[in-house]
């Protein structure tokens, strides 16, 4: 891999990383927001059908799972960053070959190639 792949792939991932700390911010300000009440216009905190508070529950809990997926995506993000830095990035962790540029494409903070990713989803 040449230097210029190597400044591309490093872009690619900090644009990555600007763009989903931007929507783990904007998901954490949706998650914590105002419930019932004063986020409906309601004077009282209490809502105004149960069904109302389930929905509130359901949408609070979904947005809090996508904001713990894009963390752990963060998470590789700096790794791959710190895989850049060590000389190391492009190859798998496993089996310690070229990782093909389609799937770093793809997926450019992945640690592993297809068939070493595959091997560990079947046993996880």
């Amino acid at each position: 891999m040449t230097q210029a792949n190597y400044d591309g792939y490093r872009q690619q991932l900090q644009d990555l990383r600007k763009r989903l700390r931007g929507d783990v911010s904007h998901l954490t300000s949706e998650a914590l927001h105002e419930t019932g009440g004063q986020a409906s216009g309601n004077l009282s905190n209490t809502p105004i059908h149960m069904a109302d508070l389930g929905t509130d529950n359901f949408e609070q809990e979904f947005t809090l799972g996508l904001i713990q997926n894009e963390e752990e995506a963060l998470e590789e993000i700096a790794g791959a960053l710190d895989r850049l830095d060590q000389g190391v990035f492009g190859r798998c962790e496993e089996c310690h070959k070229d990782i093909p540029k389609t799937r770093l494409q793809a997926l450019p903070y992945t640690r592993y190639c297809v068939d070493c990713a595959r091997k560990q989803q079947q046993s996880s």
